[in-house]
């Protein structure tokens, strides 16, 4: 008897590859559905690996650009309809939100948003009765939705609960000021190795150099298209999250663990400069990252996969860097998602974390050791407030105060504990930055 032949995989018909706009809007839907992460969206799409990087990266400037000003510019097209669409319809509402995303904030050519837009309605079977209405609604975005859209106040680009905090919290005048900073793109922050001609490398990609050491060039772009990618002098890092390791100063030969380390930027910058560096994560995939990172910039590094709420080194150490999980409010340019993603229910259990975290984080050290606790939130309760608490059931812990002089162009951001506090406002003239939390502690000698 003749054996079943199993079925060749590599014989199997590939999905054919999505249009950047035709994955945009699968991947909007699936957020608006499960609540999927942007990126999880998009790659989670049949057809999406078989594009081309440069129709995946419109593809999730689209989406990115949707996500981020999402309330102003259903603003925008909803001043030409003559009712708003309802709450379940909920196809028209993503096609003219990306749609209106594209003319309004990437400003493609109108003819080929409108064109492109009203295909794709018509093609789809939930579509097809909108199609009219789609093809009227954007030709009028395209010629008079500008105004609408600017003068939209950018805290509606907010969900209801992370709004009503930032105006609770930094007053509405700078939540505004906040909401805005975020409603742009990023642009592409580099960190170098010590040594490294980094104004001349700024110079050469088109950037700029930083009061703090960060090359800045608009655009993100193919990071490994830039010069030197293969050498290994500079990381992708956001200038905010590479001042925790500069305001811990390591030094070489110091033995010092990096907790909560992946995707290991602040890996790379305590190598760099010579210590002694253990990584640690719970996650070992995520940690594949800082390995891969590591091996292209020549550096080195002691991986560990452990829960950081309980691991203990085998001998105490010099410093520990403690960038704890956290609601990511602080990074809503570069992962836009986040704040729909996010509830405020997260906050307090994020918190509770962190306190497990920094005080095991804490037992690590050596008598006098340092200990930097950072986390790209702009709650107090994931910043301020936590320092406060751990200080008062920690007595033999203080906090040693961030001086200007450490924080060139950044004197704004100290807090008056000498903690700093980074907001997505601030910087508006070198082009903003991430929102971030920072405090150094010391134990007694």
């Amino acid at each position: 008897m003749t054996a079943k032949r199993r079925p060749n995989a590599a014989a199997r018909p590939r999905p054919r590859p999505l249009t950047a706009r035709e994955a945009a809007l699968k991947a909007f839907l699936s957020m608006e559905a499960d609540g999927a992460a942007l990126d999880s969206a998009l790659s989670a799409q049949p057809g999406y690996k078989a594009m081309e990087a440069r129709d995946r990266a419109f593809a999730r400037a689209i989406l990115s650009a949707a996500i981020r000003r999402r309330g102003t510019l259903e603003a925008a097209y909803n001043s030409f309809l003559d009712k708003p669409l309802r709450p379940r319809e909920v196809f028209g509402r993503a096609v003219l939100t990306l749609a209106s995303a594209e003319l309004l904030v990437l400003m493609t050519p109108p003819h080929a948003v409108v064109d492109g837009w009203v295909r794709i309605t018509g093609a789809a079977e939930e579509g097809r009765r909108l199609k009219g209405l789609v093809n009227a609604v954007l030709r009028r975005v395209s010629e008079r939705g500008a105004e609408a859209f600017i003068a939209a106040d950018p805290l509606i680009d907010l969900p209801d609960w992370l709004r009503a905090r930032w105006c609770e919290i930094y007053g509405e005048d700078t939540a505004r000021a906040m909401a805005l900073a975020r409603a742009g793109a990023p642009p592409l922050d580099l960190s170098v190795k010590p040594g490294f001609d980094a104004a001349s490398f700024a110079s050469e990609i088109g950037g700029e150099l930083l009061p703090t050491g960060t090359i800045r060039k608009e655009g993100i772009g193919d990071v490994t298209a830039l010069p030197g990618f293969e050498a290994g002098n500079w990381w992708a890092q956001d200038a905010a999250a590479a001042l925790p390791v500069k305001l811990l100063a390591p030094k070489a030969g110091e033995r010092i663990a990096d907790i909560c380390a992946a995707p290991g930027g602040k890996t790379l910058q305590l190598a760099a400069a010579g210590a002694d560096v253990i990584a640690v994560d719970r996650s070992e995939a995520r940690l594949k990252r800082v390995s891969q990172n590591l091996a292209r910039t020549g550096l080195k590094a002691q991986i560990i996969t452990a829960d950081a709420t309980s691991w203990q080194p085998d001998e105490k150490l010099d410093a520990v860097l403690l960038d704890a999980p956290c609601s990511a409010t602080g990074t809503l340019r570069r992962r836009p998602d986040v704040a729909w993603s996010k509830s405020e229910a997260d906050i307090a259990s994020l918190a509770a974390l962190q306190a497990q975290l920094l005080d095991n984080a804490f037992a690590m050290l050596r008598p006098g050791g340092r200990l930097i606790y950072c986390t790209c939130s702009l709650e107090p309760e994931e910043g301020e407030d936590q320092i406060a608490a751990f200080l008062a059931r920690t007595p033999e812990a203080r906090r040693e105060p961030v001086s200007a002089d450490e924080l060139p162009g950044l004197g704004d951001a100290l807090t008056p504990d000498g903690d700093v506090r980074t907001r997505p406002d601030m910087w508006a003239e070198t082009g903003r930055l991430d929102g971030f939390f920072i405090a150094r502690l010391v134990g007694q000698p």
